[in-house]
C-alpha cells in the first residue's frame, strides 16, 4: 500500500523484513513496527509515529522519557537513511515497551551490507570542525545501552537502543489510547 504522500509503503521486501523481525511470542510489553522509505521524509515520519505511539501508550509528550526515546529513534532512523540507504529499499523501525524492565527498545533495520557503525565502546567525539559524527554519542548518552548486529536473512544490519523509563512515566503503561482535550 502506498500512502498518498508516498512517505511509507508496504512491499514484498518490507513484508519479509517485518516477518523476520517480529518475535515468535510477543513479550509482556507493547510492540509497534513499520517500514519507511529510506528518505529524509521517511525518517521524519518514523520520528513522528514513535512520538504518537509513546504518548498513546502512556509515555506522555514532554516527559523526559518520551523526549529521550523520540530523539534516539530519530537519530537511528536518520542514520539508516544516511548510512544504510539502498535505492528502492525501505528501512524498518520497531518500538517495544518491555513492561517488567520498564524499558523502551528501538530497533532500526536497513538493507546496506556495509556501513556498519562502530561498537559503543569505540565511539569517539568528532573534531570541533567536523560537521557530523555526534548522533551515536547522543544515542549513547540517552540510552541505557545500545548496539548493532548484522541481519542473518538478508544484507544489512539492525541498530538498537534501550532507554529506561524514568520516574516521570506512570507505573502502568497501557495500550488504551489517551484522549486529549
Amino acid at each position: 500500500m502506498i500512502h498518498e504522500s508516498g512517505e511509507f509503503r508496504r512491499n514484498e521486501q518490507c513484508t519479509r523484513a517485518a516477518r523476520h523481525l517480529a518475535p515468535r511470542s510477543v513479550p509482556l510489553g507493547l510492540t509497534f513496527g513499520m517500514c519507511f522509505t529510506s528518505t529524509v521524509r521517511g525518517a521524519r515520519l518514523a520520528r513522528r509515529l514513535v512520538a504518537q505511539r509513546l504518548d498513546a501508550w502512556g509515555v506522555p509528550y514532554g516527559s523526559a522519557s518520551h523526549d529521550a526515546v523520540v530523539l534516539v529513534a530519530a537519530e537511528l532512523a536518520a542514520n539508516a537513511v544516511c548510512h544504510g540507504h539502498v535505492p528502492g529499499r525501505d528501512f524498518h523501525l520497531r518500538l517495544r515497551v518491555l513492561a517488567p524492565e520498564r524499558t523502551v527498545r528501538v530497533e532500526v533495520t536497513d538493507n546496506r551490507p556495509g556501513g556498519v557503525p562502530p561498537r559503543p565502546e569505540a565511539v569517539r567525539p568528532p573534531a570541533a570542525e567536523d560537521t557530523g559524527g555526534r548522533g551515536l554519542l547522543l544515542v549513547g548518552a540517552l540510552a541505557a545501552r545500545w548496539g548493532w548486529h548484522p541481519r542473518t536473512d538478508a544484507p544489512g544490519k539492525t541498530v538498537w537502543a534501550e532507554c529506561a523509563l524514568r520516574a516521570d512515566v506512570p507505573t502502568e503503561v497501557t495500550t488504551e489510547p489517551r484522549v486529549h482535550g
